[in-house]
Order: C-alpha cells, then sequence, then structure tokens
C-alpha cells in the first residue's frame, strides 16, 4: 500500500487520534483487537479513549483500509490490507496464520445473486478457516 504511515488516509479531519492509531497499525504485522490497540497506545504515552480506538478501526474497515477478521470468540481483529483489492482470508484456527486470497468467480457469484435478489450497494467478506500446514502437522 502505498500509503504513508504517519498519515491516516481517512476523510474528514485527521487528528492526533486517527493519526497514532494509523502508525500502530502500520507497525504492526498481526492481527490486533481493539482492546490491544488501545493498550498499545496507552503503553506509548497517547491518550486514546476506547471509543475512539473502535471508532476509527471503524472507519478504516469502512473505507476498506483494514483487514478484519471475527474468530470464534466474536471479538473482531484488525490489521492493515496488504492487498489493494477486494480479497478474502485463509485463517489458521490453531496458530491464527492469515493468507489473503482473491476469489473473481466469487464475486461474479454475489453480483449475481444480489441482482437477482434487487439487492445493490452489496459488500461481502469470506474467511475460510482450517489448520495451516505447520499446525496440521504438529
Amino acid at each position: 500500500m502505498s500509503t504513508s504511515i504517519s498519515t491516516p488516509p481517512v476523510k474528514g479531519r485527521s487528528t492526533r487520534q486517527k493519526r497514532a492509531v494509523w502508525a500502530a497499525l502500520s507497525e504492526l504485522e498481526d492481527f490486533v483487537s481493539a482492546q490491544e490497540l488501545h493498550r498499545i497506545l496507552s503503553d506509548r504515552g497517547e491518550k486514546v479513549s476506547l471509543a475512539t480506538v473502535y471508532r476509527v478501526l471503524q472507519n478504516h474497515q469502512e473505507e476498506g483500509l483494514l483487514d478484519v477478521l471475527r474468530p470464534d470468540d466474536g471479538e473482531a481483529i484488525y490489521r492493515r490490507c496488504a492487498a489493494e483489492v477486494h480479497h478474502h482470508h485463509l485463517v489458521c484456527r490453531s496458530c491464527g496464520l492469515a493468507v489473503e486470497f482473491e476469489a473473481p468467480e466469487m464475486e461474479s457469484w454475489v453480483a449475481r445473486l444480489a441482482g437477482a435478489n434487487g439487492f445493490t450497494e452489496v459488500r461481502h467478506t469470506l474467511e475460510v478457516y482450517g489448520l495451516c500446514q505447520s499446525c496440521s502437522a504438529a
């Protein structure tokens, strides 16, 4: 992604809190929950409320800047998108490894399904859960 680490590509006003959240996300390779991200920011001395972290993450998600997974425990986890196109994930249930993939056939199917039922402005996500090669071998 060509976006600067320190400058969040968000719509609206750029605030210190938005920049702090974006900077922390930019430095992380793994998925992180809003609460974990809030703890990281607090440990750095950033004064950002948990509600603001949730709001910024939601905005980034809606803008397509973040990957979001919802594991079995129900708490969403976030990571900056590595791919600039719509994509999906294979996720290891054991170690949490997430592999991005594109599925053009599914995109066509979703468009046909939505159109046949009169839906517009359709968005979707797909996470396929299993065990990665390393965890399967263990």
